[in-house]
């Protein structure tokens, strides 16, 4: 039903790929949209950050190959206006620059329809700075044209004036040139540009998929088809291109071109993912891990939390169990200052910093991330007599309760979640795992390595073991591999996943030529 006053259309700039370049403004709007319609070049990563109740409309266009025509497109933005919605209009790079933006903002305009553009890092300036290459430089250019690379097929004859820009001494910009990169060349070098100005071609900037290729005006095209690359790519022509090889920061990462598998529940991967892509890695996320309820429910850890106040400790074994612990405590119309006197244990940095994120610290975090080193740790401190409060995974090993009833205390375990495998992989991961192409397997647990096996299979885990390098967090997880016969080739002497990050580091710094 059309309501008496259209909703506003956002037109917003998502950038070149790389969702740190997201404008703030632009990350604001997307939160509060009621549609979203987006664009091929658009990073789907940022529709994670839509309201759940959000309807997400894909309206890409991809080598020809239009989902819906601009006309239809710009009919969807007035309709849903019309229907009183907040509407966020999400296209690749900057709206306004060869991104229709303008023809979608008339429309609007004459449909009395209100609108705000937001504007977005484009393409054209983000890519070749990514691939090393400054646009402007005091010794080089001072002048920087942007050039489409792919005109209206309907008009007439070409507007772009091929004698000013063969004669021009700045930079050249090409966006969605790949398809006409020979023509383009041809152009520049019949109308009087050196055949050995420097050119690149640069595919998919900024993102961990970003591909460059360098050449002249004479051989770029050729070597652009050997090299296999297609669009969406930026021809930059000019003596900037010669600064790439000592500017080069962005494809030079120790990480660069590693395919590396995360294989962390969905909502712990992310931190992981984000320092690996830092280092220049392409991450495959597969969650082996789905955080659910335990079997028989919250009874034992809702009668823990009604009687806190008896509890001398509360020990946590990991971040999952702090946060189970604290959903239930405020479920049950309680906060922090039920726990009193109670002291607090963590097994390791994470469990601490999820404490801290509660406004916690803990008293004891081992050096040892481990139940032993946890046990080793709290044994002096625990007496005989001593309640302790153990809110942990349904299944875990018995280590740590033990250890502390041989010394007196009183263990109370609340399984407080479970661990539980998903049905399936995601289809982008399965892709890559049926190829083989993966550089790395992670395990951050023994829960992680046992559910990927029982997602891939036996055979097929060994199978891509084998062809992979295998890191583990821990001891623990690396013995949980050696019962699938497999080797970690990489553990960290401290078992944080900032650790694993580091360690997977070295180990290509010090295998690297």
């Amino acid at each position: 039903m059309t309501k008496p006053h259209p909703g506003t259309v956002y037109l917003i700039g998502a950038g070149p790929g790389d969702p740190g370049l997201m404008t703030l403004r632009g990350l604001e709007l997307i939160r509060r949209a009621d549609c979203i319609v987006y664009d091929y070049l658009a990073n789907e990563a940022f529709l994670q950050e839509a309201a759940p109740q959000a309807e997400i409309i894909y309206v890409g266009k991809k080598g020809g190959d239009h989902t819906l025509p601009q006309r239809d497109i710009n009919q969807l933005l007035v309709d849903k206006a019309r229907q009183g919605h907040t509407i966020v209009r999400l296209k690749g790079g900057d709206p306004y620059i060869f991104g229709r933006g303008g023809e979608e903002a008339q429309e609007l305009v004459r449909h009395g329809i209100p609108f705000e553009v937001v504007p977005g890092v484009t393409s054209a300036i983000a890519v070749p700075a990514y691939a090393g290459i400054p646009l402007t430089h005091r010794q080089h250019a001072s002048l920087v044209s942007f050039i489409t690379g792919h005109e209206d097929p309907t008009k007439p004859e070409s507007a772009i004036p091929w004698e000013v820009l063969a004669k021009s001494p700045g930079t050249l910009v090409f966006l969605m040139g790949v398809k006409n990169l020979a023509d383009i060349c041809r152009e520049l070098q019949s109308r009087g540009k050196a055949p050995a100005t420097p050119a690149a071609v640069i595919h998919r900037g900024t993102t961990p998929a970003q591909r460059t290729v360098a050449g002249t005006l004479m051989d770029i095209a050729e070597k652009v088809q050997a090299a296999g690359l297609s669009p969406p790519a930026i021809l930059v022509v000019g003596s900037v291109v010669e600064l790439r090889p000592e500017l080069n920061w962005f494809e030079t990462r120790p990480l660069w071109g590693k395919r590396i598998l995360v294989t962390r529940s969905r909502h712990q991967a992310s931190a992981f993912v984000k320092l690996l892509t830092e280092y220049g890695a392409t991450c495959l996320e597969a969650p082996t891990i789905e955080i659910q309820p335990p079997d028989d429910g919250y009874a034992a850890l809702d009668e823990a939390l009604r009687n806190l106040d008896r509890y001398h400790w509360v020990v946590f074994t990991s971040p999952n169990g702090v946060e189970a612990f604290f959903q239930r405590l405020f479920t049950n119309g309680r906060d922090v200052r039920s726990l009193g006197e109670c002291k607090l244990a963590a097994i390791g940095a994470a469990t601490a910093q999820a404490l801290r994120e509660n406004g916690l610290v803990a008293d004891v975090v081992p050096t040892d991330f481990r139940a032993e080193g946890l046990a080793a740790s709290l044994g002096p401190l625990v007496h005989p007599g001593h309640l302790i409060l153990l809110p942990r995974a349904q299944e875990a090993r018995e280590i740590l309760p033990q250890e502390l009833a041989q010394r007196g205390a009183v263990v109370h375990v609340a399984p407080s979640y479970k661990t539980v495998p998903p049905a399936s992989l995601p289809p982008a991961t399965q892709a890559a795992l049926d190829k083989g192409d993966i550089d790395v397997l992670t395990f951050a647990s023994s829960s992680t390595v046992t559910n990927f096996a029982r997602l891939v299979g036996r055979e097929r885990f060994k199978e891509l073991a084998a062809r992979s390098v295998v890191a583990a967090i821990g001891p623990v997880t690396a013995q949980t591999l050696e019962k699938f016969g497999l080797k970690a080739q990489i553990q960290p002497q401290t078992y944080t996943i900032p650790a694993l990050t580091a360690a997977i580091v070295a180990y290509f710094q010090t295998s690297t030529p």
